[in-house]
């Protein structure tokens, strides 16, 4: 069963855009997010991307969003904070969320930086080679969003007025309580729950290899996506502090064809298949890829009632194919509200 009575529904969107004409993007996305909201949902979430035609500046775009939504939920899932200076972020953070009236759901994740030298240097600047990029860089963050002292205010000279203060500003009461941390690992689902952070995951994992073990499975089995990141789950739950109310979401890519048109079963169908082949392997670094769920509402509402991972979640949330158009993705939107959701124990936000 959920970890909660009644399961939280959200989605997740890339915001994609055409280089030649990004603002259209930017604005289906925008429309996005209140056609959400009107269906009931209760967050949606976007990805953060760099180098890519892909939303790079969440905080930015959730300003947006706040002018055409009042209750929904804005989540990031996840923003890489290689990429941030965890004092900037923590500004860009707390202003947005004031802005949202309380609304963000940042989700973090750490990594060094992973392009070229050269690349890593205009990115990163040079020290990059020196930075840390473990998980203290989302404990400075929280402490940061918490309030914490940064410097004594020096006294005041007269000039300029008397703005000056000991803290992040503006500071956003209770955002530092509300971050998640994206995952894939038993060790990441451990510190998570050890630091109190939420835990959400996503249809890439880690298959846990054996101590000198290859990413070869033995001919004949199965990846058994799901389990493993039951057992994560179960990791997370158990690092928790006693107390600890930690939520756990669980993303999947969901396509209903209930509903769809001809042309719309066609691109979905051949998206899905252009897909499914890398779910068969285990790539580098035990990395393994859910399949995605295709198929009719009742299809889809099987899938996610069998899925071990899914029973453990607080939050179900549903990842949106990236190569469509905004007909499409509200299409799925509606029909996730409409049945599947309906089907799963969950009601839509009055």
């Amino acid at each position: 069963m959920p970890g909660t009575a009644r399961p939280s529904l959200g989605f997740i969107h890339l915001v994609p855009f055409d280089r030649d004409d990004p603002k259209r993007g930017l604005d289906d996305g925008i429309e996005l997010f209140r056609y959400a909201e009107e269906l009931g949902f209760d967050s949606g979430w976007v990805r953060t991307r760099h180098l890519q035609r892909g939303l790079p500046s969440p905080a930015v775009f959730f300003g947006a969003v706040a002018q055409r939504t009042t209750r929904l939920q804005l989540g990031t899932a996840v923003i890489p904070l290689g990429f941030e200076n965890p004092f900037r972020l923590a500004e860009d953070l707390a202003t947005s969320d004031l802005i949202t009236g309380g609304r963000l759901l940042p989700g973090l994740s750490v990594h060094p930086p992973a392009y070229d030298d050269a690349v890593n240097d205009l990115v990163h600047d040079t020290g990059w080679r020196e930075e840390d990029y473990g998980y203290g860089r989302v404990e400075r963050l929280r402490g940061l969003l918490a309030g914490e002292r940064v410097r004594e205010v020096p006294e005041y000279q007269g000039i300029g007025g008397d703005f000056d203060s000991e803290r992040v500003e503006p500071h956003s009461p209770g955002l530092a309580s509300r971050l998640w941390y994206g995952g894939g690992s038993q060790r990441s689902a451990r510190w998570a729950g050890s630091a109190g952070l939420n835990w959400l995951v996503s249809n890439i994992s880690t298959l846990e290899l054996p101590e000198g073990g290859t990413a070869e499975l033995p001919e004949g089995d199965a990846i058994d996506f799901a389990g493993a990141q039951r057992a994560q789950i179960d990791a997370y739950r158990d690092a928790l502090p006693e107390g600890a109310d930690g939520r756990v979401s669980v993303a999947r890519v969901v396509v209903p064809t209930d509903g769809a048109n001809a042309d719309q079963l066609r691109r979905y169908s051949e998206y899905v298949e252009r897909r499914t082949p890398r779910t068969a392997k285990v790539h580098s670094a035990g990395t393994i890829i859910a399949t995605d769920i295709f198929g009719t509402s009742e299809e889809i509402v099987a899938r996610i009632r069998g899925d071990v991972a899914f029973q453990a979640a607080d939050d179900y949330i549903f990842e949106l194919p990236f190569e469509l158009e905004l007909a499409d993705w509200k299409h799925i939107l509606h029909e996730l509200a409409t049945v599947v959701g309906p089907a799963l124990g969950w009601r839509a936000a009055a």
